[in-house]
């Protein structure tokens, strides 16, 4: 008998091929719910395996998450401490269930910030992984779009000054080849939950021609059916790429 509670696949609707999600709203979710903040941190973590395979279950080959901005940094130290072990945890408990779903990990942001224990943990998840090729899971750890950039410039500067590089030869491509999501297609779609409208210094280069969808709904609270209803939504779109 199937599961009452799994949600029924859309029938012909169009998916991206990498969405990308800014999961916002864990502290809020906790706090509606008279609950701690970390809580919220914890259900939010819960709900990213569950969309994520979803998501792989619709087609889509690519999933950035917008996990842990560089701006993130200077919330009070023992939210930072709670959210990195909630985030080893994750790593640990469901390397099996990735490796089962053929989901392949990556990470795109500054790395080297995060504590040792979650950077081990990390490559681990990134060993067991890297063979498969079914759905494409990005975290983005300590991450900040405009810092991704400015390495990026460092790097092209550094090809420059030392010969390897004409700088009258530097293009769109070029820059693109030294971002972190070198070799990531851009997302098509970018799903942002809690109704803020922003991007928050996510994706700035690659989401410039991306289609926005923004839901009231707190990440926690974020199902399989509301991911649905995004794709039936961007399915309905016309992407005139300035044309």
């Amino acid at each position: 008998m199937d599961n009452p509670t799994e949600p029924e696949l859309p029938k012909k609707i169009p998916v991206p091929q990498h969405v990308a999600i800014i999961m916002d709203g864990n502290g809020r979710w906790a706090t509606s719910q008279g609950l701690p903040r970390i809580e919220g941190h914890q259900a939010g973590a819960k709900n990213a395996l569950k969309i994520v395979e979803h998501c792989g279950r619709l087609g889509v080959k690519y999933v950035t998450l917008y996990t842990f901005s560089s701006e993130n940094w200077g919330r009070p130290a023992a939210e930072i401490a709670a959210i990195m072990k909630i985030l080893h945890r994750y790593l640990v408990t469901q390397k099996k269930e990735l490796t089962k779903n053929e989901v392949a990990l990556s990470t795109i942001g500054d790395i080297s910030k995060l504590p040792h224990y979650v950077r081990k943990a990390l490559q681990a998840v990134q060993e067991a992984t890297k063979q498969f090729n079914k759905v494409h899971l990005i975290l983005a750890l300590s991450y900040g779009s405009r810092n991704e950039i400015t390495r990026a410039v460092q790097k092209i500067s550094t090809e420059v000054k030392n010969g390897n590089l004409d700088s009258e030869e530097i293009s769109e491509e070029t820059v693109a080849r030294y971002l972190d999501t070198h070799n990531i297609p851009d997302p098509e779609l970018c799903i942002r939950t809690s109704g803020e409208l922003r991007l928050s210094n996510f994706l700035l280069w690659q989401l410039s021609y991306a289609e926005l969808y923004v839901t009231d709904k707190f990440w926690p609270d974020f199902s399989p059916a509301d991911l649905e209803q995004a794709f039936k939504d961007f399915s309905e779109r016309v992407r005139r790429f300035g044309q």
